[in-house]
């Protein structure tokens, strides 16, 4: 059971390889959009300093977010998803 499951391993890698050198095409391909985050803040009508100290980072990262200097990941990315959906949320953390 174990050498089936190596050279499967093997197998994917050799795969893997194929479709980095752009010789066979991936069976699937996820990708997500990258939030505009200038579009969210000022759907909550906040400025960059008070939205940066609701979701807790520097308003200097938010600056970059909105410029596309960096791209938000992590629970970053998940908080702005859901401020995105439903903005009230953040009234939660101006009032905590």
């Amino acid at each position: 059971m174990k050498d089936e499951m190596f050279d499967e391993l093997i197998e994917s890698m050799k795969q893997a390889v194929s479709i980095r050198r752009g010789e066979i095409d991936p069976s699937r391909v996820t990708s997500y959009s990258i939030p505009d985050v200038k579009a969210i803040r000022d759907s909550v009508g906040m400025k960059q300093n008070e939205f940066a100290q609701a979701v807790g980072v520097s308003p200097s990262l938010v600056q970059s977010w909105e410029q596309h200097k960096r791209i938000p990941h992590g629970s970053n990315l998940k908080m702005l998803r859901v401020i995105e959906k439903h903005p009230d949320v953040l009234q939660m953390f101006i009032q905590a």
